[in-house]
């Protein structure tokens, strides 16, 4: 079976090596041949892409060149193959006009003056005197005019030209500097040391039925006076036990904080027999301010006070009595004056009950005064209407020129 099996060995014959040939076949390459099958190849596809890109050159079609919009013809005809091989050439672009050149350059000086730094040299001494002396003059000016107007065109002065409020008020703060005491001060004391007592005890404020404490400030500038005694009531409410209720309305021409309501004082919006205080801290200011006076009447509650700091300088008679007279004219009675301050003088009066009234009206009466007293108010009324009493009553506050 071996032998059977056993395949006969020959040697290599032309037979094999035909085989062998037709088995290895590959292009470019022979049996026969020392040199490398691979390197005849990639000499061949080198040399066959280099014959198909030329031909690829050949067939290829020239692009056409993009125009920009502004070159783009008008015409519809088609240009010829010299004209589409042409060179591109770019139009020149229009110069810009004069004014937007002029306009751009201002811009671009506008965005640098924003950028650069401000910087604001300090007012020599003689620029400080001279703006010092200029806004003394403007406050003269403004301080004049309030005095020797009515209060009606005092208004309608405020409302065309509210700055005039906030200059008069920056020169008011200047001279009240340099005074020895602050009226506003001296009235804010007052209320502090008469709230020890309670409401509507001798030598206490007075109040309403329920022992509320309402206060009316008539011409209150900035509301000083409403910020210092509002603040007094919140910390003795906090300490003491007998808790107080007090209420401040402040009323002036412009409503330079949150604190103060615009009106003409000579009527304000409150309903009659309302408050327990009126306040005119050198507010009588209007050549009608007895119409303050008549005011501060109808919105008092009986046994109400009337509360009045005035410059010495306005009083005709040197001393205050005329104005004592005409203000019992207007229905108070007089409690106390104070001429302790070198600059000013503070006033208290009352609004009587009607049981005290009909007592000083018998009383008045049996004296056989009663008609003489009335003939008072009348003569009063006439001389208001053809001399207003800022004019004679109270002379204006007029500071000197310099």
């Amino acid at each position: 079976m071996r032998d059977e099996l056993r395949l006969p060995v020959r040697t290599a014959t032309a037979d094999h090596k035909l085989t062998a040939m037709a088995l290895f076949k590959v292009d470019g390459w022979s049996i026969d041949s020392k040199e490398i099958a691979y390197d005849k190849a990639n000499k061949n596809d080198k040399q066959k892409a280099k014959k198909n890109k030329s031909k690829n050159k050949e067939k290829r079609v020239p692009e056409k060149p993009q125009l920009k919009l502004e070159e783009a013809p008008t015409d519809t005809q088609d240009r010829s193959p010299e004209q589409r091989d042409a060179p591109k050439i770019e139009k020149p672009k229009p110069a810009k006009r004069k004014h937007e050149e002029e306009a751009n350059n201002s811009a671009a000086d506008q965005t640098k003056m924003v950028e650069a730094p401000v910087s604001k040299k300090p007012l020599t001494a003689l620029q400080k005197k001279m703006m010092a002396k200029l806004s003394g003059s403007r406050f003269r000016w403004i301080n004049e005019r309030l005095y020797t107007i009515s209060s009606e065109d005092a208004y309608k002065l405020i409302q065309e030209q509210p700055q005039l409020f906030d200059e008069y008020h920056e020169g008011f703060r200047s001279q009240v500097q340099a005074w020895p005491e602050n009226p506003v001060d001296l009235l804010v004391q007052q209320i502090r040391a008469r709230a020890k007592k309670p409401v509507n005890a001798p030598g206490g404020l007075p109040g309403l039925k329920n022992k509320k404490i309402v206060i009316a400030d008539m011409g209150c500038g900035e509301a000083q006076l409403a910020l210092d005694v509002n603040t007094f009531f919140q910390r003795e409410n906090k300490r003491s036990k007998f808790k107080k209720d007090c209420e401040v309305h402040s009323f002036d021409l412009k409503k330079a904080n949150e604190r103060i309501t615009v009106a003409d004082i000579r009527h304000v919006p409150l309903p009659e027999n309302s408050c327990t205080i009126v306040i005119f801290c050198l507010a009588l200011m209007g050549t009608n301010f007895l119409d303050f006076i008549k005011e501060a009447y109808r919105i008092l509650a009986p046994r109400g006070e009337l509360w009045i700091a005035e410059i010495k300088s306005r009083f005709s008679d040197g001393n205050g009595d005329e104005f004592v007279n005409a203000l019992k004219l207007c229905g108070f009675f007089h409690k106390h004056t104070d001429n302790s301050n070198k600059m000013f003088t503070k006033f208290e009066f009352f609004k009587p009950p009607k049981e005290i009234l009909e007592e000083r009206k018998a009383k008045l009466e049996r004296k056989q005064k009663f008609i003489e007293v009335e003939t008072e108010k009348e003569a009063l009324e006439s001389k208001r209407s053809e001399n207003p009493e800022g004019n004679w009553l109270l002379k204006p506050c007029i500071y000197k020129r310099r």
